[in-house]
């Protein structure tokens, strides 16, 4: 979850902010304020992850806050005047949004945010069992605007298809828009392993390797081992061959 602070002088432009806050599963308001000073306090005292920020403010602009805060929090600039966006960048905010903020331009900036957070957990695999129990992912769905949660725990495998990938789930199947290579990258490489140039498995629910076929409990598809990928899962599985 992504912990969120919305800064703006306007209420107006606050609740915009805070309905598409709302849409959003993986972003949790913690709150919002029309004062620069109280939103610095705020910064300093709780984990906030995203700043939605102003650029306008009576107390303190939103450049000065945005480089006082920098480092601590992500910043996502949002202004009605867009002669500002070249100085906003050069803070490294995230993303530069113009009022009045459309839902589809405003998911596309969160998304960035995402790609980030998910990014630096993926460079940190889960390690152990206990972790991968309350791990999750969020999933861009086929369908506009939709993000669905996926725990991982509830994964069987991964199909990779031409410009999506199905996500096989507790009995469900999610088509996400994703390619096969950077799923396979974010994944913990101790709990899943490509298998195939079209399969992800979940070395848990395997049940039995029968020649070129890897068999998942309770799934009846045909998951084939790949002549490319033999030799790597052979070696990760050594330490549970016995015989």
């Amino acid at each position: 979850m992504i912990n969120c602070l919305v800064v703006d002088d306007e209420q107006h432009a606050i609740d915009v902010l805070t309905h598409h806050i709302s849409q959003i599963p993986f972003l949790q308001l913690v709150k919002s304020t029309t004062n620069a000073i109280e939103a610095l306090q705020i910064v300093n005292m709780q984990k906030i992850d995203l700043v939605f920020l102003d650029i306008q403010m009576p107390e303190m602009s939103g450049l000065d806050f945005a480089k006082t805060i920098q480092g601590k929090s992500k910043v996502i600039l949002t202004t009605a005047y867009s002669e500002f966006a070249a100085e906003g960048f050069d803070l490294e905010v995230v993303d530069y949004l113009l009022k009045p903020i459309p839902m589809p331009r405003f998911l596309k900036a969160v998304q960035r945010v995402l790609n980030m957070v998910t990014s630096s957990v993926a460079a940190t695999p889960v390690e152990d069992a206990s972790s991968i129990e309350n791990d999750y992912i969020f999933l861009k769905t086929e369908f506009k605007g939709k993000m669905l949660k996926v725990n991982l725990r509830d994964i069987d495998y991964i199909e990779g298809m031409k410009n999506y990938v199905a996500i096989h789930h507790a009995g469900q199947k999610t088509m996400a828009l994703l390619n096969m290579k950077d799923l396979e990258s974010r994944l913990p490489k101790k709990h899943f392993y490509r298998v195939h140039k079209s399969f992800i498995v979940s070395l848990s629910k395997i049940i039995a390797i029968e020649g070129s076929m890897v068999v998942l409990k309770d799934v009846k598809a045909e998951i084939l081992l790949g002549d490319t990928y033999k030799a790597g899962f052979y070696d990760i599985m050594k330490d549970k061959l016995m015989g």
